[in-house]
């Protein structure tokens, strides 16, 4: 699944130790895709996938591929959405009138 819109926010970076002693590490951030209901998406990142997601700032159009899932707990489901590649769009339309290719596709 793929989440495109505004970095409106980075939540605090969480750590751990896990039941095998192995530490992790784990941030979210949200998005605001522009929809009109509905439009705030936390995206959550692990491990090394923190170094492509720290690179991104506030205020930049990114966006995000994902993994969403959900586990049952005692009746109950909770959903998780886990980034794994994050790219700022930010002068990607911009690019593409620099390079050429928006002027084939203008009616004058």
């Amino acid at each position: 699944m793929e989440v495109t819109g505004k970095l409106v926010k980075k939540l605090e970076l969480e750590t751990g130790t896990s039941k095998a002693g192995k530490e992790w590490q784990k941030q979210s951030i949200v998005i605001d895709t522009g929809d009109e209901f509905n439009n705030l998406i936390a995206v959550s990142a692990f491990g090394d996938k923190l170094k492509q997601m720290n690179k991104l700032e506030i205020g930049m159009v990114v966006s995000v591929l994902c993994n969403v899932y959900s586990r049952e707990y005692n009746g109950r489901y909770y959903h998780n959405i886990d980034g794994y590649f994050f790219t700022n769009q930010t002068n990607a339309s911009l690019d593409k009138i620099t390079n050429g290719e928006a002027e084939e596709d203008m009616p004058f």
